[in-house]
């Protein structure tokens, strides 16, 4: 029944184009032990089988996606078999797809929410997804909770609101009865949630995974995207005005930055281990709700992945995409992770729902780049020139006729390994403690990132109508941190309750992990960033031509925004045209901004509403802001001009080189406002 292939068959793959050990025998615990859920390819030949006569399709939630390119670093043979790791320089194709996770394909941006981070690798031996997110645990150690949390966080159903947003009743019901939640709401209510681009954020393959080498060894890996541009976010008084302003913000910066050649790297590191770390760490490595503090394995950087194209239709591209953890290649396999092997059930089934056709993979956008030979036949949207007349394997058939074998040699082989025990229904005890590493992200913020996440508790649980939900959650974070739950009811203006008993006591004295904080990340320059200039009619323009130089030839994007669309007459008498009427282009959008005014044209700006907003929201976000000497009148439009601080360059007599270099400051966080 084995049938090897011979010297002119093609070997046997998946849909995927993964090459196949075995095409006789399904995956189980043991000789005579259950069928395992991790065997995909199982899940894949039935999958298929079952629905070639059913079509179905369904939309996707909103995100964006862009083509780039994934460099090796070195040769990875001492961990892995990966072809795309087999040398250093060794290019693969890429796909990468952002997104929100709570709110409708028409939702805004800037919602306080976890960020998709999915990259499709067109290996020369099948695709990988490595779909993960911006924050490295989950709400959810089973997947059996899954749709529940996706219930509670979704609209409630008897309202149809609140839209893209966790600030409601009945998600912080569901989080305050899943103890094992409080980890992931620390990181859900940090700056985390709502980063200032998809550039500028990190991205974690979440679970635990297997690296596997060519002689089947296997040790353990957790993925890492760190963003060569830096980590940052926006504050939430900011992101509220940019969904009003700009509901397509991020969509349009990542589409802005590749088309400008400012093209975002990710460096992808790993942190690797064996069985004896994993028996000694303080919690269970199969637990989604926890992390591995960077400080007690470092991170390896392997590779980096450059985003260079964006896509020539959205729909085609990035709303038929299809991710499947369940897509691995040679070299890479799964852990028993509870929720890892419920989402490698769940997002098959997911793609016939959105794409209508088993037949997804044929899709451009998902069709492997290596070679594809399977008996998988017919169905909904079946474009492949299907020949030869097996259908079947084993078959007597030779040549062509007979179709593809399945090879020993270089097809998928899953890491052999002991599995043995009762069936049951049960969360292993290593799973049980929910605060102690909550408690540690906590300290390990800066203060002003912890001021953010008592502001986050309070803002979200003020929405919630029911007390007895706030109260709840409250008990819960006394567990993780005295003064942080004494602050979040100071802020609710309700007793502060007594703590929720833990299943198993925290610990409160881990050490602080610096690497959890984005202040270690933060960016370095002011490149790729986006200065707003707002200009007046009798400015100098040498002055408006130079600081427009400086910040370009610095990396940065700058925009200009006057009165009028039509633009401004400088001080020579020439007619400049902007970018933006002051209307449209609130400060919101930009990462830091420059008041050129002069005169009569800067009295009349200040007159308008808006020019109040843009300069008074610029100083209350903490930006850099630099001014002339005749933008007086703005400044006091603004209601700032006797508050200004180092952060407040003089234009007149500051170089614009030397407000480049102070730009690059991430915010002026001890401005008091």
């Amino acid at each position: 029944m084995h049938q090897q292939p011979g010297p002119d068959q093609q070997v046997l793959t998946t849909a995927q184009g993964l090459p196949l050990a075995d095409d006789q025998n399904s995956l189980t615990a043991g000789e005579r032990g259950p069928t395992l859920l991790e065997d995909f390819a199982l899940r894949e030949k039935i999958f298929h089988f079952d629905h070639e006569r059913i079509p179905e399709r369904v939309v996707h939630a909103r995100g964006y996606g862009a083509h780039g390119t994934f460099t090796a670093a070195e040769d990875l043979s001492d961990l892995t078999c990966a072809s795309l790791f087999a040398e250093a320089g060794k290019q693969t194709p890429v796909f990468v797809r952002f997104s929100t996770v709570a709110g409708n394909l028409g939702s805004f941006d800037l919602a306080r929410d976890v960020r998709g981070f999915a990259v499709k690798f067109y290996t020369d031996e099948g695709n990988w997804d490595l779909v993960g997110n911006n924050i490295p645990v989950f709400f959810v150690q089973d997947a059996v909770k899954f749709p529940d949390l996706v219930h509670a966080v979704k609209e409630e159903q008897d309202r149809g609101w609140p839209q893209a947003q966790s600030a409601h009743d009945t998600f912080w019901d569901f989080a305050g009865l899943m103890p094992e939640s409080t980890h992931m709401l620390l990181w859900q209510m940090s700056d985390r949630a709502i980063p200032r681009s998809f550039r500028f954020m990190q991205g974690f393959g979440v679970h635990t995974f297997r690296f596997v080498d060519a002689d089947g060894r296997s040790t353990y890996v957790k993925f890492h995207w760190v963003p060569r541009q830096g980590l940052q976010s926006v504050v939430w008084n900011e992101a509220v005005k940019i969904n009003g302003a700009d509901p397509d913000f991020h969509r349009k910066d990542l589409w802005q930055a590749i088309q400008n050649g400012d093209l975002p790297e990710w460096d992808l590191a790993v942190q690797t281990f064996d069985d004896e770390f994993a028996d000694r760490f303080e919690f269970d490595v199969l637990d989604a709700t926890k992390v591995i503090p960077e400080e007690q394995v470092p991170l390896r950087v392997i590779g980096t992945l450059r985003l260079e194209r964006t896509v020539d239709n959205v729909f085609s591209e990035t709303e038929q995409v299809a991710f499947c953890t369940q897509n691995i290649v040679r070299g890479i396999d799964f852990t028993n992770d509870p929720l890892l092997q419920g989402r490698n059930f769940s997002y098959l089934d997911t793609q016939l729902k959105r794409l209508g056709s088993p037949n997804f993979t044929q899709l451009p956008i998902n069709a492997p780049r290596c070679p594809v030979a399977h008996f998988q036949r017919d169905g909904h949207m079946q474009t492949g020139a299907q020949s030869g007349r097996a259908t079947y394997e084993p078959n007597s058939f030779t040549g062509a006729a007979a179709g593809p074998r399945a090879d020993a040699e270089r097809g998928y082989r899953s890491v052999a390994r002991h599995e043995s025990g009762d069936t049951r229904r049960t969360r292993p005890e290593s799973f049980a403690d929910h605060y102690s590493q909550a408690g540690q992200f906590w300290r390990s913020q800066s203060a002003t990132e912890q001021q953010h996440i008592r502001m986050a508790f309070v803002f979200e649980l003020s929405k919630c109508e029911i007390p007895q939900i706030r109260t709840r959650v409250v008990a819960n974070l006394r567990n993780v941190d005295e003064e942080l739950a004494a602050g979040v009811a100071d802020g609710l203006g309700m007793e502060l309750p007594d703590a929720t008993e833990a299943h198993q006591a925290p610990r409160h004295d881990l050490p602080e992990s610096p690497a959890l904080s984005m202040t270690t990340r933060a960016p370095e320059s002011f490149d790729g960033r986006k200065l707003g200039i707002l200009v007046t009619d009798g400015v100098e323009a040498s002055v408006l031509d130079t600081l427009q130089d400086t910040f370009e030839q610095g990396g940065a994007l700058v925009e200009t925004i006057g009165l009028k669309v039509g633009g401004v007459t400088l001080a020579d008498g020439t007619r400049r045209p902007v970018d933006h009427k002051i209307d449209g282009a609130p400060s919101v959008l930009f990462d830091a901004v420059a008041l050129l005014g002069d005169g009569t044209g800067a009295e009349e700006l200040a007159g308008h509403p808006a020019t109040r907003d843009f300069v008074s929201d610029a100083f209350s976000h903490y930006k850099v802001i630099g001014h002339l000497p005749g933008a007086r009148a703005l400044l006091e439009a603004g209601g700032i001009d006797g508050s200004l601080d180092e952060a407040c360059h003089d234009l007149g007599s500051v170089d614009p080189q030397e407000f480049l270099v102070a730009c690059g400051a991430l915010r002026h966080w001890a401005r008091d406002v």
